[in-house]
């Protein structure tokens, strides 16, 4: 169990928790929103995960930077984004964050810190170097937490930016969201390391594993690293042990894995995880959690109704903010 995060007030706990609901809900309201024909493009749902996000996000600054992956409506929730303007970008509306032109796999707000998700595996781990090397040259106390799959971390552009923002001592935070399967390829199939945090010492940084459906332990590792970032100490690497419960996105007509490794992980769930630690300690009560999750069920219904009632996007704007 974690260090129960002695510096969360109970408020900022339930905070958490009503953050860890809102995306599971957002997330079930994406995959019925794609059997009614209203999603455009692929969508790859955060059910499971919701720890990961919630737990780095809660360590980060007003002020900070995240980047996000092909899988990143968890990190956009966690990040404060309006979950109006995020469905409505899933359905390609006008009233969406990118106006309809990116959808699922590239909402962005910079309002937010948010520096986009991204649609190439491993795309947003450079970027989030950059935003690092930008705050050191801008001598500010921000930082970045850059979120990738286990995938990712056989790719070029990690290995590229981690080794730069090492040798710069750059304040960036690398998490590493290991869901186990990286599409239908398994992640001991594919690496060759046991774990991906054991990639840390090559580049002389620390490398952490966390139990990655504990939004507590997430939180005081992620917490640890910010500080060692914002001080002027350089990177680290969180590998976050979690499962995806969805098939790779709402496309996927088969799913490659085990039926009881996928019920195995659903046991784990880190919202029930976490309502157990809150009730068992007297911070959650029947009725607050009641409250908390129609508020919630309410929100992500206004949401639907929201991006359905949205218009289409005018065709004249095709290319209107493509090109500066």
């Amino acid at each position: 169990m974690a260090t129960a995060a002695p510096d969360l007030k109970d408020d900022k706990l339930l905070e958490l928790y009503r953050q860890m609901l809102t995306i599971r809900g957002f997330e079930q309201a994406v995959l019925e929103s794609h059997k009614k024909r209203l999603v455009q493009g692929a969508a790859h749902t955060y059910i499971g995960m919701e720890a990961v996000a919630v737990g780095v996000c809660a360590a980060l600054q007003e002020d900070d930077y995240i980047t996000s992956t092909h899988r990143g409506h968890g990190h956009c929730i966690a990040r404060g984004l309006e979950v109006n303007r995020m469905l409505a970008e899933i359905f390609g509306r006008a009233t969406g964050y990118c106006k309809g032109k990116g959808g699922s796999m590239h909402i962005a707000d910079l309002d937010r810190g948010m520096l986009g998700a991204d649609g190439i595996v491993g795309g947003g781990i450079p970027i989030a170097m950059g935003a690092a090397l930008g705050c050191r040259v801008r001598n500010t106390s921000q930082v970045v937490a850059c979120f990738f799959g286990e995938g990712a971390s056989n790719q070029g552009s990690f290995h590229e930016a981690i080794n730069m923002a090492a040798i710069r001592k750059l304040p960036v935070i690398f998490v590493c969201e290991n869901n186990h399967w990286a599409l239908s390829a398994e992640f001991e199939v594919t690496t060759a390391v046991a774990n991906v945090a054991d990639r840390a010492s090559a580049y002389s940084i620390p490398g952490h594993i966390v139990d990655g459906n504990n939004v507590l332990d997430v939180y005081d590792t992620a917490a640890e690293a910010v500080q060692r970032a914002r001080s002027g100490e350089g990177p680290s690497l969180i590998e976050c042990k979690t499962y995806r419960w969805e098939p790779h996105s709402v496309y996927a007509t088969k799913d490659p894995r085990p039926p009881e490794e996928v019920e195995e992980w659903k046991a784990k769930d880190p919202i029930l995880r976490f309502h157990k630690l809150l009730s068992d300690r007297e911070i959650l009560n029947t009725d607050q959690d009641e409250t908390i999750r129609n508020d919630v069920d309410q929100l992500i219904e206004d949401a639907v109704d929201f991006a359905s009632n949205s218009p289409d996007p005018d065709p004249a704007d095709a290319v209107r903010d493509v090109f500066v």
